[in-house]
């Protein structure tokens, strides 16, 4: 065989595929593009689906791909395998209706015996029970022995969906040899053996089977085939198995440097390294392509990667964050292939640090706690944790239920899994009735909202705010009726309109319908879920009938709030994306009049420099005075532009695309300026986390910025006057008033550590023996918790061997120290236990070390209860 490792077969591959005039193409990302079907690209033609199903032209009838894919069916098999794999390549070759079965067989016989050099009698093939033109082509074209041709069933050798285009496969083997093999005579391709490896699946598809399961044959039948790098590369390098591979054995070996444990010792050890490896290479890959760490999704297969990952490094032994340094291998070693994870390499890094750094305070919270619960399992004989604490587990202390399971395990432990799904049911319908009982704009829940349809109200806002139109439906209460009269509110809807529905962020708008004998505020504007146009209106004036023609007034200086921050939102998200990566993206919005509040994808808090210059951009294109202009095309057309929603599945087939200069361009179908000059000034508010992996930015413009600074000024004013001095000293005054503060704080520390030194002696005299342990229980007045521990420090230096316990009361505030000389806590004694049962006493709780520890109470009434108790704990506590 040819010697060549996983890059050079790549290159290979591809190349050998050119030469037969097929098209390359790169990998596509790891996340889908308009496939809502997949969460993430699981085998090298799901991005080519489009061309297959002839919802798309294929940009040449041949196409060769490598194609990067993640696989987490099988997840917990990872590592424990000599073959599972989140991340894996995918060599293939493709004809959309050219050639077929003869050419797709022939050149994989080719590639294999040729450029690859394997020897041709370790090959074998699989074909399908009744694929008599398959077994041709290998037996008389090719010339392999029949006896070497396997026939298999719908189950190994036949792909097809419920419905849609199928076929027969034809698998092709790689004989490893008799030392691998189960020592049966009948050991052939589909033994479950080692001996037989499958390189490569050939698919023909020539069917079309319909709901009945009839079979049509293809007028234009397809060639699909998948190859795992990794796995031919394991056979050319003659390896065991995907982890022995020269460029993946690089990872490992970089694993083994940062653990320092040996690969190939213990196979404990090995799982753990042969996750890291793997896990490595998806999660390096992922971020690439603009995953992000979440709660659901694809960002939780990202989050779970990442926690996994770092778990089996605590396994090892490694205490600190340590991915990074594998991931720097996987980018070293592949980066001349994928370009791309060269480029994000910073971004890469910190998205996986931050996300590992997090899950480190979680892991070791979360252990303990796990542990205590195994603890008490085994001990009352159970096998399996309630459902109840592992719920308690991920929801208080963010600790995963798949990690949960994976510990479990390892001690021959199960989760009640019906039970953890029917509390988090439970927590999602109390979180579902929080939001649903108010929405933003005051409709309550249970509203006519849901029983108005088959309306058709006409938008025509975008360019007019005002319009005569008909009013042809009215409700209140629930119920359609025919009018509804003064002091009166309901819901009512035209037949055209000038009034925007609240849709993607963009509040409804406001204003009033009236007529000759009527007039009526119009409070919001929604879209019922068939998308009716609904006005909630209360009357002022007369009454409103159906049939009745209205003037339909938008309130102007309203709807030009709300279009100058919908415009804002537009540039605040392409200079989010300049500054801090292309890898941001909208994750929500709400456009208000007096406000905009802007949601978006990131790792970490965004630093203060970071934010000026994300503000200062977005004034900067305001200042350019940008034209705002609005096409209206086929989503098709926009994607071929380049212009992808961010939230696809609300777009319609026809789209409206917002351009700003050459600034930005987006699909939106909200209200918005004409000029960015309108939107006056741009302010950031503030910026803060909502979620794992999303922050928020608030921000307001126009006539809010100018209200803004009014309020600073008034504020600016009020300070200089209560400290004496003018705007033009008022900062050396804030200055000077802080270091007199500071140094009196000093002053007062320095009384209490002299109070704490002359009290020590007169604690001391309090203490009482028992079995041989000095015994000190103390309170005192007026310390807060610093001091308490300074004064806690005086006396046991003081003693050679103690247990001291103080409370105090300051400011209101009940407070605990516990002391043990080091002699104690050898024998058994353990401050933060015994501070955990005195403040109990107290309604209060805490902990720390074996040597020092602290608490909160609640009741003052019983300290001295819970100080003569102290003696009774060290006395249980003691060995």
């Amino acid at each position: 065989m040819k010697n060549i490792g996983l890059h050079e077969i790549r290159e290979e591959f591809l190349k050998f595929f050119e030469e037969k005039g097929h098209l390359i193409l790169p990998s596509f990302s790891l996340v889908p593009k308009s496939d809502k079907s997949l969460l993430l690209i699981n085998a090298g033609m799901a991005p080519l689906k489009p061309y297959f199903t002839g919802e798309k032209i294929p940009p040449n009838k041949r196409v060769v791909t490598c194609q990067k894919c993640i696989r987490t069916g099988d997840i917990e098999n990872v590592g424990k395998t000599d073959r599972h794999a989140t991340f894996f390549e995918m060599l293939g070759n493709f004809s959309f209706g050219d050639y077929f079965k003869k050419e797709a067989i022939e050149w994989a016989w080719e590639f294999l015996t040729e450029r690859m050099e394997i020897p041709e009698e370790n090959l074998w093939a699989s074909i399908y029970l009744d694929d008599e033109e398959a077994y041709e082509i290998w037996n008389k074209d090719i010339g392999l022995d029949e006896q070497k041709i396997v026939r298999l069933g719908k189950e190994d050798n036949f792909w097809e969906l419920e419905v849609g285009p199928c076929g027969p496969c034809s698998e092709i083997y790689v004989d490893r040899g008799e030392e691998y093999g189960c020592g049966e005579a009948t050991c052939q391709p589909g033994c479950e053996c080692d001996r037989f490896i499958e390189v490569w699946n050939l698919v023909f598809t020539q069917f079309d089977k319909d709901e009945f399961g009839v079979y049509h044959p293809l007028e234009h039948p397809n060639i699909d085939t998948g190859m795992g790098l990794e796995r031919i590369a394991a056979v050319m390098e003659n390896a065991d198995n995907i982890f022995e591979v020269e460029e993946i054995k690089k990872i490992l070996n970089q694993v083994e440097i940062v653990s320092g444990k040996k690969y190939g010792v213990d196979s404990k050890i090995d799982v753990s390294i042969r996750v890291i490896t793997d896990h490595a290479r998806a999660v390096t890959f992922l971020v690439s392509d603009g995953v992000l760490p979440s709660n659901e999704g694809r960002g939780y297969v990202l989050r779970r990667l990442i926690r996994r990952a770092a778990r089996h490094g605590k396994l090892l032994g490694i205490e600190e964050a340590f991915l990074n340094s594998i991931v720097e291998k996987v980018i070293e070693s592949w980066k001349i292939e994928y370009v791309e994870i060269r480029e994000r390499e910073e971004q890469i890094k910190k998205v996986i640090e931050a996300e590992e750094e997090k899950f480190q305070e979680t892991i070791h919270q979360g252990i303990h706690i796990l542990e205590g619960y195994i603890e008490g399992i085994l001990e009352d004989g159970e096998r399996y944790l309630n459902g109840e604490k592992a719920f308690k587990l991920y929801d208080t202390y963010g600790f995963p239920l798949d990690l949960t399971k994976e510990i479990l395990e390892e001690k021959g432990l199960s989760v009640d899994e019906d039970e953890f799904n029917k509390h988090m049911e439970e927590q999602r319908d109390r979180a579902r009735k929080a939001r649903e009982e108010f929405s933003d704009s005051g409709w309550k829940n249970g509203s006519p909202l849901e029983l108005i349809e088959g309306y058709n109200t006409l938008f025509k806002g975008y360019d007019n705010t005002s319009l005569e139109t008909e009013v042809i439906g009215i409700s209140r209460d629930g119920n359609m009726v025919d009018s509804i009269g003064e002091n009166e509110e309901g819901i009512v809807i035209l037949k055209e309109t000038p009034f925007y529905a609240e849709s993607g962020g963009q509040v409804g708008d406001i204003g009033y319908l009236k007529n000759e004998g009527f007039y009526g505020k119009v409070m919001d504007t929604k879209y019922t879920k068939d998308e009716t146009i609904i006005h909630l209106v209360r009357v002022e004036k007369g009454k409103i009938n159906t049939e009745d023609l209205v003037l339909a007034m938008v309130d102007e200086k309203n709807r030009k709030d709300i279009m100058r921050n919908h415009s804002a939102t537009h540039l605040l998200h392409k200079a989010l994306k300049e500054v801090l990566g292309e890898h941001v993206n909208q994750a929500g919005s709400i456009v208000l009049p007096n406000r905009l509040r802007f949601d978006f994808t990131h790792y970490e808090g965004v630093k203060d420099e970071d934010l000026k210059q994300i503000e200062n951009i977005v004034n900067e294109r305001i200042l350019d005075s940008l034209e705002v202009k609005t096409n209206e095309m086929t989503l098709k057309e926009s994607e071929e532009l380049g212009i992808v929603g961010l939230f696809e599945d609300k777009y319609k087939d026809f789209v409206r695309v917002i351009q700003m200069g050459d600034y930005s361009k987006e699909l939106c179908g909200g209200t918005h300026v004409n000029n960015t000059s309108n939107i006056g000034l741009f302010k950031i508010i503030s910026e803060s986390s909502i979620a794992s992996g999303i922050r928020r930015i608030e921000a307001i413009t126009g006539r809010a910025v100018y209200e803004y600074m009014e309020e600073l000024e008034e504020d600016i004013n009020q300070i200089t006057h209560i400290i004496r001095t003018n705007r033009k000293d008022m900062i050396d005054r804030i200055k000077n008033i802080t270091e007199e503060l500071k140094e009196r704080d000093r002053e007062i520390d320095s009384l209490k550590s002299k109070m704490a030194t002359s009290i020590a002696d007169e604690i001391i005299n309090t203490k009482v023996e028992i079995n041989g342990i000095n015994i000190i229980t103390y309170k005192v007045d007026n310390m807060d918790m610093n001091s308490l521990r300074n004064l806690g420090d005086e006396i046991r230096n003081a003693l050679d061997t103690c247990v001291i316990v103080l409370a105090s009361v300051d400011k209101g505030k009940l407070s605990f120290v516990s002391m043990v000389t080091k002699d104690l806590v050898e024998r058994g004694i353990h401050a933060g236990n015994l501070i955990k049962e005195v403040a109990k006493i107290t309604g209060g709780g805490g902990g720390g070390r074996p040597d020092m520890a602290q608490a909160g109470g609640k009741d003052i009434t019983k300290i001295e209860e819970a100080l003569s108790m102290v003696s009774t704990i060290v006395e249980k506590q003691i060995k």
